[in-house]
C-alpha cells in the first residue's frame, strides 16, 4: 500500500457527519462518479484530500453480467477508499440484479443506481436519465435492489427529462419509499446536459420531501460553493464533479489560489506516477493527459506548453516538459497569468 493510500485509509475518525443506512460517512464533500475521470488513482487522491465516499464510474448492467477485463477494472477499488459505492446503469430487472449480485462479490459498501446520466448512448437503451420518464420502472428497480442486496442502495437522479417533465419530487419520493438510503440530485434536467445553471432550490425541495440523506450536485467549483450549497439546500453532503478535475484540494477546503505552485507540480508528478503504475506507462500517460491540462489551466504560459503535455508518451517526456517549463526551484516558478480564470466546471 502506498503512503498516499495509507493517509486516505486513516483519515476517517471521530463522529460521522451522517449515515447512509448502516454506513458512516465522515465529511460533507464527495467526488462524483465521472466516466473517464473518477478512476482508482484519482479517487485515492481525492479521498486523501477529504472526499468522503468513493463512487466508481457508472458501469452498465450488461457489461457487468458479461464480464471482461475493462469492466472489472472500472469496478476495482481499494480498502483505503472505503466507503465505496459501485454505480450501476440498468433498465431491465433481471439483468440489473445479476450485475448487482456480481459486483457484491467485491464487497462494496454501497450500490448506487444511476438515473442521471444524460449521454445518448446510455439513454437510448433506457438507462440513466431515461428512467426518469418511467417512474414505475424506477420503483420496481429500486425495490428489487433493496430487497435482494445486503448493503445500502442509493440513487443519483436529475430534475427530470426536460423542462416540461421536472418530476424530481415524484422520483425522489418513490426512491425513499422503496427503501433507498440516500439520493444524490444533480440540479439540471437531462435536456440541459451540463448547460445553464443548476437549480439548487429544487435540491432543497427534495431535501424537504424525503427523510433520507440528500446529496446535492451541480455548479460547485470552490470550497465556498460547497458551504453555500449546504446552506441554500440543507443537503447532507455535496457531490463535486468536473470542478474537482485538476483541483482535488477542493476536498480539503483549500481554494486553488492558496495551493503553491510547487505543491501543484508535486501532485501532478504523483498522480502521473500512480496512473502509470495502475495502467502501465504507455496507457497511463495517455489517460493522464486530460488531467494534466486541467492541473495547469490558468497558469502563465500554460497554453504554449499544452501541446507538449498532450504529446507526451512516457513519464520521462511528461516530467521533462514540466521541468523545463516549471522548475521546482522557487526562482523558476511562474505566477498565474494576469486575469486568468478557471473554466466553469460545474
Amino acid at each position: 500500500m502506498s503512503s498516499l493510500q495509507e493517509r486516505a485509509l486513516g483519515q476517517d475518525s471521530g463522529t460521522p457527519s451522517f449515515w447512509i443506512g448502516s454506513v458512516p460517512v465522515h465529511g460533507r464533500a464527495i467526488l462524483a462518479p465521472m466516466a473517464g475521470f473518477s478512476d482508482l488513482p484519482f479517487r485515492v487522491i481525492c479521498r486523501e484530500m477529504g472526499s468522503a465516499v468513493s463512487y466508481t464510474p457508472c458501469i452498465t448492467d450488461v457489461a457487468v453480467a458479461f464480464g471482461g477485463a475493462k469492466t472489472e477494472r472500472l469496478a476495482e477499488f481499494t480498502d483505503c477508499e472505503r466507503p465505496v459505492a459501485v454505480q450501476l446503469l440498468g433498465a431491465d430487472e433481471r439483468t440489473l440484479l445479476a450485475a448487482a449480485e456480481r459486483v457484491m462479490a467485491q464487497q462494496p459498501d454501497l450500490v448506487d443506481l444511476n438515473m442521471g446520466c444524460p449521454a445518448r448512448r446510455v439513454t437510448s437503451g433506457g438507462r440513466g436519465a431515461a428512467l426518469l420518464r418511467e417512474p414505475e420502472r424506477v420503483r420496481r428497480l429500486a425495490r428489487l435492489l433493496v430487497e435482494r442486496l445486503d448493503v445500502p442502495v442509493t440513487g443519483k437522479i436529475r430534475l427530470g427529462w426536460d423542462a416540461s417533465s421536472r418530476n424530481y419530487l415524484q422520483i425522489a419520493r418513490i426512491l425513499a419509499d422503496s427503501g433507498l438510503s440516500a439520493i444524490a440530485v444533480h440540479g439540471r434536467t437531462r435536456a440541459q446536459q451540463y448547460s445553464g445553471t443548476a437549480d439548487w432550490q429544487a435540491i432543497a425541495e427534495v431535501k424537504a420531501a424525503v427523510q433520507v440523506p440528500v446529496i446535492g450536485n451541480g455548479d460547485v467549483r470552490t470550497p465556498e460553493d460547497i458551504d453555500r450549497m449546504r446552506r441554500v439546500t440543507g443537503c447532507d453532503a455535496v457531490m463535486v464533479g468536473r470542478g474537482a478535475i485538476g483541483n482535488p484540494w477542493l476536498f480539503s477546503g483549500r481554494a486553488l489560489p492558496d495551493v503553491s505552485f510547487t505543491e501543484r507540480l508535486r501532485l501532478i508528478r504523483r498522480h502521473a506516477q500512480a496512473m502509470s503504475d495502475y495502467y502501465g506507462e504507455a496507457l497511463g500517460v495517455v489517460l493522464f493527459r486530460k488531467h494534466v491540462v486541467r492541473y495547469v489551466q490558468g497558469l502563465r504560459d500554460a497554453t504554449s506548453v499544452r501541446p507538449n503535455l498532450l504529446a507526451a508518451e512516457t513519464l520521462a517526456d511528461l516530467f521533462k516538459t514540466l521541468g523545463d517549463w516549471w522548475p521546482e526551484e522557487p526562482a523558476g516558478l511562474r505566477e498565474p497569468a494576469p486575469g486568468a480564470e478557471e473554466e466553469d466546471h460545474g
